[in-house]
């Protein structure tokens, strides 16, 4: 049976003090009421070893990940943090294909798909996002852009492989930009997302599958789209640098 998350991208945000502050907040609020999900926060990687030791103190109301990973095991790749570093840290979840990283670091599917084998090397979860730009949605070619990234991606692993995957469905056309998909589209495009995977997998990988929502998924929206039947949790960006909006978030289902 597949599990409801809430994961917090806080992308390149916070100074150690805000960190710290941020991340004591989620947990006392987690605290007071842990939510009917699984919360995870990926915090920029110098704060890695700081939230995972204060999720440590809070008998893991809070999962941990990294927002990126080499694609290389180790070596001379200066300023790269490797899955067995990750692995050593006990995180629990990574990153991998955000829209931010295939556009402005042109991450390519291959590349992706040698990240993700080496976070699963580590049995370290990714979260691997894919979607689409505004153009190729206006263009009617959505669908195909999703299930080009997915299957160059992703479909050459094992069914056992794949079952350890997190799906993140992000409208790049809705990142930042205040923009959200509608409720049905987001639907629409999970529903897709999980129809490939059992085409490939079979039904019951695909039902076990998470798929989340990823694209300005905020505190007033995030329970008409967490009602959707395949939209399992959100990839949440600026809503998660406010403890009390990312809480909400997380208390949405």
């Amino acid at each position: 049976m597949r599990k409801n998350i809430v994961a917090g991208n806080w992308k390149m945000n916070t100074t150690f003090q805000e960190a710290e502050e941020l991340i004591a907040d989620i947990l006392d609020s987690l605290e007071e009421q842990a939510p009917n999900c699984e919360v995870v926060v990926c915090p920029p990687s110098v704060y890695l070893e700081l939230a995972s030791d204060y999720a440590g103190d809070y008998d893991n109301l809070l999962s941990i990940g990294a927002q990126n990973v080499s694609e290389y095991e180790k070596g001379a790749y200066t300023g790269e943090i490797a899955a067995s570093m990750l692995a050593s840290m006990n995180m629990d979840y990574c990153i991998v294909g955000h829209s931010e990283r295939r556009k402005y670091f042109g991450e390519t599917n291959q590349q992706l798909a040698l990240k993700v084998e080496r976070l699963l090397e580590h049995a370290i979860r990714p979260i691997f996002c894919c979607g689409e730009q505004l153009e190729e949605r206006e263009a009617g070619n959505h669908f195909k852009v999703v299930e080009n990234q997915i299957r160059e991606a992703l479909f050459h692993f094992s069914s056992d492989e794949f079952s350890n995957l997190v799906i993140a469905y992000e409208p790049v056309w809705a990142i930042g930009t205040g923009k959200t998909a509608t409720a049905a589209q987001a639907q629409e495009m999970h529903a897709f997302i999980r129809s490939l995977i059992a085409e490939k997998y079979g039904n019951q990988t695909a039902e076990d599958t998470t798929i989340l929502y990823g694209g300005s998924c905020n505190a007033a929206n995030a329970k008409e789209l967490f009602a959707n039947k395949d939209v399992d949790g959100g990839l949440i960006g600026g809503a998660s640098l406010k403890a009390n909006d990312f809480v909400t978030i997380a208390r949405s289902f």
